[in-house]
């Protein structure tokens, strides 16, 4: 055996992410900020990761002396300023933290990874120009951020705005193949936008989410909801399912945004999802346990989901509704239960930072 076969050995049984990210297109980014767990992701290969404001608490809480002295020399520095607009100003250096050990990363993929994801204030979800206009704001924080704008109906026009000034675009609040459609394609038009202007666009990595986990977890609360019959086994391949036929859909409508898979809930979202030009971001629990898990990834991208599985997936309505590509318009993303679930969770952690903030800098008696 060759050095360099002992050497691959060696990767395929110590770090399975490692392995994947050396042999498949199929890159790792990290769906954490938090600097210790970002660090050793990407010693396991991850060359991104992510940010929200549900992350960004975690961050915060994680390293809670640091933040304190922080905002308190930050309520100095702006002593007008509201409880919202401090914790969202943390939140941008929690942000610029991670964007910095990834700077290597972005170098070497020349911009289509080494990217820190942010994601605009939730608050903003019915304001197209308003989350264009923040979009813009934090791709000026680091060279290497991307921006996080909803899969609704007015994120969608946001999208294509933010793209065309130049914004890397990451599509969060996503479940299903016609939101992913419909971004990649706002995408798409930003970019041929730029283009037609004589604008560079070869250093733009977008990438569009689909959170499949959440739309697992949505499908389960339906089925036991309406009393629907069904393989609860079948249930842990929809959002793979619906990730495989977005993918599909991409390639066919070269569209050049990548697919970028997060949420994770079981195995299958990784060992099932490997060996396409895309991005698997896991949370950094879900890379411990595929380290520990001894698999040895290969290409599985284009193996399809058992159609019996498929057929009977498609007796739930919002699964077809998440699987087919005109399931939904854009006016009925905002309707999906997954959708609303999710923007509401991150409303909820908005609301729970101004709460950190005014615990820290006005306690209790």
């Amino acid at each position: 055996m060759t050095t360099a076969q002992t050497s691959q050995q060696a990767v395929a049984t110590d770090s399975p992410l490692l392995t994947m990210t050396q042999t498949t297109p199929t890159v790792l980014w990290n769906d954490s900020a938090d600097p210790k767990e970002l660090s050793e992701a990407i010693g396991w290969g991850a060359v991104g990761a992510t940010c929200n404001p549900v992350i960004a608490l975690a961050a915060i809480k994680a390293d809670l002396p640091r933040w304190t002295a922080r905002l308190h020399e930050l309520l100095e520095e702006m002593p007008t300023a509201t409880e919202s607009e401090l914790g969202w100003r943390v939140v941008e250096e929690v942000s610029i933290d991670a964007a910095k050990l990834l700077e290597p990363a972005f170098a070497k993929y020349n911009g289509r990874n080494g990217r820190l994801s942010m994601q605009t204030d939730p608050r903003l979800w019915r304001n197209a120009d308003a989350l264009a206009d923040q979009a813009e704001h934090f791709s000026t924080l680091a060279p290497n951020v991307i921006v996080k704008i909803p899969a609704i109906k007015k994120g969608i026009a946001a999208i294509e705005e933010a793209t065309y000034r130049g914004v890397n675009i990451n599509v969060t609040v996503s479940f299903s193949v016609p939101q992913a459609i419909a971004s990649g394609e706002a995408i798409e038009r930003g970019l041929k936008r730029r283009e037609a202007e004589g604008k560079d666009v070869s250093t733009m990595g977008p990438v569009v989410t689909i959170m499949v986990g959440r739309l697992d977890d949505w499908l389960k609360e339906v089925v036991k909801r309406d009393g629907i019959d069904i393989d609860p086994a079948h249930l842990e391949w929809a959002g793979v399912a619906a990730v495989k036929r977005a993918y599909a859909e991409f390639q066919e409508r070269s569209l050049r945004a990548r697919v970028l898979v997060a949420a994770y809930r079981n195995n299958l979202q990784w060992t099932e999802l490997i060996g396409g030009d895309m991005v698997l971001s896991p949370p950094f629990a879900w890379q411990q346990k595929f380290q520990a898990s001894g698999h040895d990834p290969k290409s599985t991208m284009d193996t399809p989901v058992d159609p019996a599985i498929i057929a009977s997936l498609e007796t739930i309505e919002d699964f077809r509704r998440a699987y087919e590509p005109d399931g939904m318009t854009e006016d009925e993303f905002i309707d999906f239960g997954a959708t609303r679930k999710t923007l509401r969770q991150f409303l909820g952690a908005d609301e729970e930072l101004d709460h950190l903030v005014r615990d820290i800098l006005l306690p209790a008696p």
